[in-house]
């Protein structure tokens, strides 16, 4: 049973959880917390489509060998599903890492074509920043081993310079903190799980909470005020579909209420996300894996 047990907690992890902590504020007060429980619970699903593969065989001879059809089609059945996952998971990190590493290649090479040396040079302050000419206010960054921060001519017109200076910070601590490879992990898991079981909350809610946690970065460095304001006229002049605007409207909502006041993140909340991201990953271990593994290694001929 224990494989059967490890695939429902991988289903429980992969579409009952989501909804609930994507739903939840809390983590607007510890977004570096809920990024690791967020990684916790990708991980114990994986782990536990892992433990399916490794489980299922050795219960489906059993099941077979007492005559269990019933629980042997399961068994089989869970099989498939976990192992066409983790194919798929390997499949997708390869592919997802590799087209990010040729796009931000490709993007770094354009834009520094693309840099207005001059405007970069008075802005000062770090030789990864590009300024490109546009009249769309845009701020970005391109990580990677030669990493880059790019403004736009339209930001810097609806910008002061202290604002500047908070989105710089802002996408510099993505840099820094490396949230692409975060990104990337949950893309690909994302991509990896078949669409009746694949949930985006994840995705959505890992992406908002690195927002957030880069915005903690530059309030420190640079204040809230220009912050939020930057990111009021940023957002205020991309046009976007009635669609998009509902959830990215909600999401610079969160964002700026957060800047509105002056609490810092909950060092209480991130530490109890913390733990309960170590229970996740240990408790299925102790409890469901050991004890399998303590009976399967009984069949063993020595």
């Amino acid at each position: 049973m224990t494989a059967l047990y490890l695939g429902l907690l991988g289903l429980l992890l992969s579409l009952v959880v989501p909804g609930p902590l994507a739903a939840a504020r809390w983590p607007d007060r510890a977004p570096a917390g809920a990024i690791v429980l967020w990684q916790a619970i990708t991980l114990a699903a994986v782990l536990s489509a892992l433990g399916v593969v490794f489980a299922a065989p050795q219960e489906f001879t059993q099941a077979i060998g007492s005559g269990k059809l019933v629980m042997a089609a399961a068994l089989s059945g869970s099989l498939a599903v976990a192992a066409l996952i983790v194919a798929r998971l390997l499949i997708s990190l390869y592919g997802v890492s590799k087209r990010s590493r040729v796009r931000r290649q490709r993007h770094r090479t354009l834009v520094d074509l693309l840099d207005r040396v001059e405007a970069s040079r008075a802005l000062g302050g770090s030789d990864q920043l590009r300024v490109l000419d546009g009249a769309l206010p845009l701020a970005y960054c391109v990580p990677g081993r030669e990493p880059r921060v790019v403004l736009s001519d339209g930001a810097l017109k609806v910008l002061d310079r202290g604002q500047v200076d908070a989105v710089v910070a802002h996408e510099q601590v993505h840099l820094r903190h490396r949230h692409d490879v975060v990104m990337e992990s949950f893309t690909a898991f994302y991509q990896a799980v078949p669409r009746p079981l694949r949930s985006r909350r994840p995705l959505d809610a890992v992406r908002l909470m690195l927002e957030m946690v880069s915005d903690d970065g530059a309030r420190r460095r640079c204040g809230a005020g220009p912050l939020r304001t930057a990111i009021e006229r940023l957002t205020d002049a991309v046009p976007l579909t009635e669609e998009v605007a509902v959830s990215e409207g909600e999401d610079r909502r969160r964002r700026l209420d957060r800047l509105a006041v002056s609490h810092t993140p909950s060092v209480t909340l991130t530490v109890v996300s913390v733990i309960i991201a170590g229970a996740i990953l240990v408790l299925p271990t102790v409890v469901l894996v050991v004890p399998w593994l303590d009976e399967a290694l009984n069949y063993w001929p020595f």
